[in-house]
């Protein structure tokens, strides 16, 4: 198998799978919805007195941290493919590019959440992807910094 095609395989594939997945994720099956079918009745198994309210927070509290950690997988996912795709660019650089990417695919996420019944688009789901996206980043420089740093200890 040719380089470019391992390096395809083993780089994007990875990246454009999770995407699909969060395009799937988006449709009617993941909605708020359908999700609180099997939330409430573990709340309230947790909790029998639990009050409809707490359940709605809880419910959007963690629809939220999907959010944010889907997109943190997703940038961590971009950053090792754009790093094994372009070599000389620069680590800043790297880093920017995949928020931006992150950031427009949120976007087009949420403008597809717009045309599924049982969903909504919001401006505040593309701010919490793109902070999700960028801990994705700052978690990538953070083992990239200590990935060089140890190079450089077992070379001296």
């Amino acid at each position: 198998m040719k380089t470019s095609t391992r390096r395809f395989l083993t780089h994007w594939v990875p990246v454009i799978g999770w995407m699909l997945l969060i395009f799937a994720g988006s449709s009617d099956v993941l909605s708020a919805e359908h999700t609180s079918r099997f939330l409430v009745p573990f709340l309230r198994w947790l909790d029998p007195q639990i009050s409809i309210a707490a359940i709605a927070q809880i419910n959007l509290v963690l629809r939220k941290l999907g959010h944010l950690t889907e997109y943190a997988v997703l940038a961590a996912l971009l950053w090792r493919a754009l790093r094994a795709t372009l070599r000389s660019t620069s680590t800043v650089s790297i880093a920017a590019i995949t928020v931006a990417v992150s950031g427009l695919f949120a976007a087009s996420d949420e403008f597809h959440q717009s045309f599924v019944a049982t969903r909504t688009a919001s401006e505040t789901d593309i701010f919490i992807d793109v902070c999700g996206a960028v801990i994705g980043v700052a978690m990538c420089l953070v083992f990239a910094r200590r990935n060089r740093k140890s190079k450089m200890n077992s070379w001296a």
